[in-house]
């Protein structure tokens, strides 16, 4: 016998991975269906009371290329139709900003026969900023009433009704005169992309395999940044950002909304949520296998299984269930703490701001603008990066890496903007700081918060935490939005220096207590929360690859009596 499988491993030495589990005899190499390198389907050889090994079989190999193709349309049709939204409606109204200042000023002296007076003039742009985040937690609030009831996709075409209605109220308020309407469309889109923020990474990590949940939950931030560049390259005042063009600028959102009707539209639901949530298991296989584009998906549909068995036992979970119960409790503010990391960074103050900053620091408006979409396409670039190294490199060292970095740059640009008057050329210095800050954003807090939040639940309290932490998140964009303004006319040059001391504290906790979920199954990952809380130790001293890493029964008859044999793997 042993003759034989050496003979049959050595056939398939070219493209074997072997990997081995002590005293497993004729089980699964892995507890949940998922092998520990994210592979797709194994073919398993059973050893007679020895471990278990498994072979990559030689189809799977070569039908792996092939079988992206589906995912990554889907991964398409939803970033580039609805998370491109956020960065679009985020980045249109920075450039222009000047010349719909004067709207509202002209509209004002129509009315009243005198101008605004310079402090309304900036509380009515502060509400236009802002308002658009009060908006973004109204959505972030509705989102898990209809992801739940309707689904990830049909709740995100629904959205899109919402954009097409913010972009005819922000683009007709020229022509009505009324730059309420201009506020109430910043509104009304807050809420559409409220509502995407909470369902975008859901459906993206609920659509993906382990192996790519992370690029995958990285590829959502990478659109928000494209739409942020986009919205700053329209902006411009030698394209839509003139007195004449500015209501076309406005109600640009609406494109990426068509475009996700024309796209969305073809791709299937979450197959977690229609097995998971709706039990619906035929409907669920066909919308896996078209994601995989493969009738082999054994191994996902054991991993979504697992989680459905799960989740019909369990309770329904409420949004105070999650404070309530300690098993849930530490995630959660986990990942409150991780989305207050992205937006009290000063991300937004940099992306709001940053003519007016690059302008402080002695640039011309014109070469100010320029600066501006500069540090957009970074952005972009350091996401893709970011994306594909995320499944390697880990969510943890990424955010850490990212806090770091931004806590060492933003000191550098307090210090360059405070002491530019003395020397010149230090207004140049303060330029590099926000470039290379904004590296280290996107290394690791610009997208580890949105989707690491849907790693950390099971399918039951998974809608509920991705609604708090977006609700979380645009409160804390709206802050610093009312804030900032207010901060930098108070303070000057000083106004980064709240953002320098937030940033240190977040590195801390992140060291402290954030764990790796690289690699992990969502099952793995809520099991390890919960030995956690029996216990109470920190999550990182069990998400530790020194210690057990999870519990599972293995159904293996025992030579004495056929009982169940407990098995740790440590």
């Amino acid at each position: 016998m042993a003759d034989e499988r050496k003979a049959l491993i050595n056939k398939q030495d070219s493209s074997a991975s072997i990997s081995s589990r002590e005293n497993l005899p004729n089980k699964e190499l892995h507890p949940y269906g998922i092998n520990d390198d994210g592979s797709p389907e194994k073919t398993r050889v059973p050893r007679e009371g020895f471990d278990s090994i498994t072979i990559e079989s030689e189809i799977d190999k070569s039908s792996r290329k092939n079988s992206r193709s589906h995912l990554v349309l889907a991964i398409c049709a939803c970033i580039f139709g609805s998370p491109l939204q956020i960065g679009l409606n985020t980045g249109i109204l920075n450039a222009p900003q000047e010349v719909i200042k004067s709207f509202y000023n002209q509209t004002y002296y129509d009315r009243y026969g005198e101008q605004i007076e310079g402090t309304l003039l900036t509380l009515l742009w502060a509400f236009t900023v802002s308002f658009f985040c009060i908006g973004g937690m109204l959505g972030g609030l509705l989102a898990p009433a209809f992801a739940g009831k309707y689904g990830r996709k049909k709740t995100l075409l629904l959205n899109n009704v919402i954009a097409l209605i913010s972009a005819a109220l922000q683009g007709l308020s020229k022509t009505t005169e009324s730059f309420e309407m201009l506020i109430a469309g910043r509104i009304v889109v807050g809420v559409c992309c409220g509502v995407v923020s909470a369902v975008g990474p859901l459906y993206l990590a609920e659509i993906s395999p382990t192996s790519l949940r992370g690029f995958c939950g990285t590829c959502n931030q990478l659109s928000i940044t494209i739409g942020v560049v986009i919205g700053e390259v329209l902006g411009l005042s030698n394209v839509l950002g003139t007195a004449q063009h500015w209501p076309i600028l406005v109600a640009a959102p609406a494109l990426p909304a068509i475009f996700s009707f024309l796209t969305l539209s073809w791709c299937p639901e979450s197959p977690r949520y229609l097995l998971v949530v709706m039990g619906k298991e035929v409907e669920a296989r066909k919308a896996l296998k078209w994601l995989r584009n493969s009738e082999n998906i054994t191994e996902d549909m054991d991993a979504i299984t697992l989680e459905w068995n799960e989740h019909r036992n369990a309770p329904k979970v409420k949004v105070m269930d999650l404070f309530r119960n300690p098993e849930l409790r530490w995630p959660l503010i986990i990942c409150i703490v991780l989305q207050m990391s992205q937006q009290f960074s000063g991300i937004n103050a940099v992306i709001y701001y940053s003519t007016s900053i690059f302008t402080s620091a002695g640039l011309s408006t014109e070469a100010s603008e320029l600066a501006t979409l500069g540090t957009g396409l970074v952005n972009v670039a350091m996401t893709f990066i970011s994306a594909l190294i995320m499944d390697r490199a880990g969510r943890r060292t990424l955010h850490l890496t990212g806090l770091g970095g931004m806590f060492i740059f933003s000191v550098l640009l307090v210090i360059c903007l405070t002491l530019q008057s003395s020397a010149e050329w230090l207004s140049y210095i303060s330029i590099v700081a926000v470039i290379i800050y904004i590296v280290f954003f996107a290394t690791g807090p610009g997208a580890i918060p949105w989707f690491m939040v849907a790693e950390m639940f099971a399918q039951g309290p998974r809608t509920a935490a991705v609604s708090v932490s977006a609700v979380v998140n645009w409160l804390c964009n709206f802050l610093v939005g009312i804030c900032y303004p207010i901060l930098q006319k108070a303070i000057t040059t000083y106004s980064f220096v709240p953002f320098c001391v937030m940033l240190a504290l977040f590195f801390i906790f992140t060291y402290q207590y954030v764990p790796e979920t690289k690699g992990k199954t969502i099952t793995e990952i809520t099991m390890l929360f919960r030995q956690q809380t029996d216990s109470h130790s920190r999550p990182n001293d069990y998400f530790s690859p020194s210690v057990v890493q999870y519990e599972v029964l293995v159904d293996e008859p025992s030579d004495a009596d056929n009982s169940d044999e407990r098995v740790k793997r440590v």
